[in-house]
């Protein structure tokens, strides 16, 4: 695009600071006519009749053809978090707005996060902290038995943004990662250096399992009674995708016989009742939905926007594009 764009921030404005600080924010309007102190969280009063793109974020209102009426130079929506499906409408695809994601910046500390659980898990850090706190005795690395991550084998579930980012991490490892995904051809298994397994064999051969499937119709409960059943005595499952992928019920049961562990950074619901039992089991380690992008990470988020807005103004391809016929495979 030759002619600078005028953009406009359409999120809620208690985000703004984080993902857009000074440096951020000094590239985004030295790309763009942009007041930074207009911040639209709802687009019936706004002003929109000279706006090229929108920067959007998380609490961003639908673009609905209603708003595309009143914006009628509206060319892109660039997204500074993740899933898009909340505030792109049918109208914006009719209209062919270019839209992008910042869904792959968000997807590193998610994987980081789960590295570090896994990591965790396979030397039992989470049970020894307990065993240390009530008898005040050190491990002796010479007792049979012992966990350890040495050729463990980690059953990686989704070959999302997410998962393939967890797994070239895990890259490094002396472990044996497997994956489960329907979408996942063995020639991508082989590139991404994994076995390709059917869920079943995955959860009944894993030590530990980490959960990184997106959240949609076909995958809730994909873990149910059933399948968690298959995990071997012992194993760690780790979700930090959603807790609507799991179970509660059959999770609850499983942990309260002390079969299996788990480390879950997400849950249904989200808050757990008070009366759950997950919140004092000793095998369980929860943590309040924090692998996403917090803090000093959403300027992560932001300068992905605005190196979309860059692109855009130069004329060039984008560089995370969301396109219309993918949308069913996203969370």
């Amino acid at each position: 695009m030759k002619q600078r764009p005028r953009a406009v921030l359409a999120m809620a404005s208690r985000y703004v600071a984080g993902l857009f600080p000074a440096p951020v924010l000094d590239r985004l309007r030295a790309s763009a006519d942009l007041d930074p102190e207009v911040v639209i969280e709802d687009f019936g009063e706004a002003e929109l009749a000279d706006v090229d793109v929108l920067i959007t974020g998380w609490g961003c209102p639908p673009i609905t053809a209603e708003v595309l009426e009143r914006a009628p130079r509206l060319r892109a929506a660039f997204h500074a978090a993740g899933g898009v499906k909340a505030h792109v409408t049918d109208a914006c695809w009719e209209r062919g707005l270019r839209i992008t994601s910042a869904a792959e910046m968000n997807a590193l500390p998610v994987a980081e996060f789960a590295l570090a659980a896994i990591l965790l898990a396979g030397k039992d850090a989470f049970g020894a902290r307990e065993s240390y706190r009530e008898h005040r005795e050190p491990g002796d690395p010479a007792e049979g038995g012992e966990p350890g991550n040495f050729g463990a084998r980690v059953g990686v579930i989704g070959a999302s943004r997410t998962g393939r980012r967890l797994i070239e991490l895990l890259w490094p490892f002396d472990l044996q990662v497997a994956v489960s995904d329907p979408f996942l051809s063995p020639e991508e298994a082989q590139a991404l250096g994994v076995e390709l397994l059917e869920l079943p064999e995955l959860l009944a051969t894993s030590d530990i399992v980490t959960v990184q499937a997106p959240d949609l119709p076909e995958t809730r409960n994909m873990l149910d009674a059933a399948e968690l059943a298959l995990l071997r005595d012992g194993a760690t499952l780790v979700n930090t995708a959603r807790g609507a992928l799991v179970n509660t019920a059959a999770l609850t049961r499983e942990l309260v016989a002390g079969r299996i562990n788990a480390v879950l950074d997400v849950t249904e619901p989200e808050v757990l009742p008070v009366e759950s039992p997950l919140w004092t089991l000793p095998n369980v380690f929860l943590t309040p939905h924090l692998a996403g992008s917090r803090g000093n990470e959403l300027a992560r988020l932001g300068a992905c926007a605005v190196r979309e807005l860059e692109l855009f103004a130069a004329g060039k391809p984008a560089a995370y594009p969301v396109y219309r016929d993918e949308l069913a495979r996203l969370a």
